[in-house]
């Protein structure tokens, strides 16, 4: 599709704001008007509008899916989503370790401990940490304490949390992806680190490389849109 605007504008409306192509303001996919809440994610949203060159690229749009997707979809599926969160932190990527004592396991533990006793700190809950395959079940305290967590988001953190925590395997970090001071690099390489331990002890498959820098930005950008959508 060739470009077909030429000034693109971020206005204040009662109830946020809004991103403007010659005038007319933008819709979501869904065809509602694209409204959000904070004036920074907005201009972000302008600038992936101004920064198309003559043909649009909808793959550049990265923030206005993930907006859409917060506008269109969250809404009428929050108790859907929020199953679906808590289906990750039943198997949790961090809680499922190799056997005590192999070197994996010691790495495991190094880099997965810290993330998952600050969740545990944060939210007044303990989960249960196997090693194998053997699932555990985490406890119904644990998970009404998280379920209860979960509800508090708005569809924004809601849609973040959805984005972050499937492209780690994990609830536990994409918790903390929402955590203000969250270190992206250091999340996503601790969602990575048996794939990474693969690499080390196996060599590094390029496609499967090229796959993971793919979803590394994807998380990071998912890390991004949390961190403006509510400055």
């Amino acid at each position: 599709m060739k470009r077909f605007y030429r000034d693109v504008a971020v206005t204040s409306t009662e109830d946020g704001y809004q991103t403007e192509l010659d005038g007319r303001p933008v819709k979501t996919q869904g065809g509602q008007p694209q409204r959000v809440p904070s004036r920074a994610l907005a201009e972000r949203l302008a600038a992936e509008w101004e920064h198309q060159g003559e043909e649009i690229d909808p793959h550049a749009f990265v923030l206005r899916d993930l907006v859409d997707y917060s506008l269109d979809i969250v809404p009428g599926a929050r108790a859907a989503t929020i199953t679906k969160l808590l289906r990750y932190a039943e198997t949790d990527t961090l809680c499922y370790r190799a056997e005590p004592d192999e070197p994996l396991w010691h790495r495991q533990r190094e880099i997965w401990d810290p993330l998952l006793e600050a969740l545990e700190a944060r939210e007044g809950v303990t989960l249960e940490r196997v090693s194998g395959i053997i699932h555990r079940p985490h406890s119904r305290d644990a998970l009404a304490r998280l379920q209860a967590r979960l509800e508090t988001y708005d569809d924004f953190m809601l849609a973040t949390l959805e984005m972050a925590t499937s492209l780690a395997a994990s609830l536990c970090i994409g918790l903390a992806a929402l955590e203000p001071d969250a270190d992206g690099d250091a999340l996503w390489n601790a969602a990575n680190l048996e794939e990474d331990w693969q690499a080390e002890n196996w060599g590094v498959d390029e496609q499967a490389a090229e796959l993971r820098e793919k979803r590394r930005r994807d998380f990071l950008q998912t890390i991004e849109f949390a961190q403006i959508a509510r400055s």
